[in-house]
């Protein structure tokens, strides 16, 4: 019986700590993976359109040319607005995922809780009648 008692509170344990944190962990390494995606995304992008700017003004050679490059950087600001804004609703939405993720971890971890416990009473009730 003891036997029985001792593999109920190990199931209970593995039940209440250890099988919601390593889910937790696994959803925050996975949240982490898609963020830094994001980022890296977002820094490739900004950097193609730097390196392109500074290519446009090198090749700025007369008054006609800096008119049309500085034509041209209402454009480009206006995408790059439009891209950041863009890059910010991502990870806000990814953020969103998260908790919702998080929420039903927890509300599924506190089901299986009560379970287990109800489980583990179950057993301590026949261990204290067969001892």
């Amino acid at each position: 019986m003891n036997n029985e008692l001792f593999n109920q509170y190990t199931k209970q344990i593995e039940t209440l700590f250890m099988a919601p944190a390593r889910a937790y962990a696994t959803l925050a390494a996975t949240h982490t993976q898609k963020l830094m995606d994001a980022q890296m995304d977002a820094v490739r992008t900004y950097s193609e359109i730097g390196v392109q700017q500074a290519r446009a003004a090198m090749e700025i050679k007369d008054a006609d040319a800096l008119q049309q490059y500085a034509a041209d950087q209402q454009s480009v600001a206006k995408d790059l607005g439009e891209r950041v804004k863009a890059d910010g609703e991502k990870v806000v939405a990814l953020n969103q995922n998260f908790a919702n993720e998080a929420r039903k971890l927890v509300e599924s971890s506190a089901q299986s809780a009560s379970e287990t416990t109800k489980e583990t009473v179950e057993a301590t009730k026949k261990a204290a009648k067969a001892g």
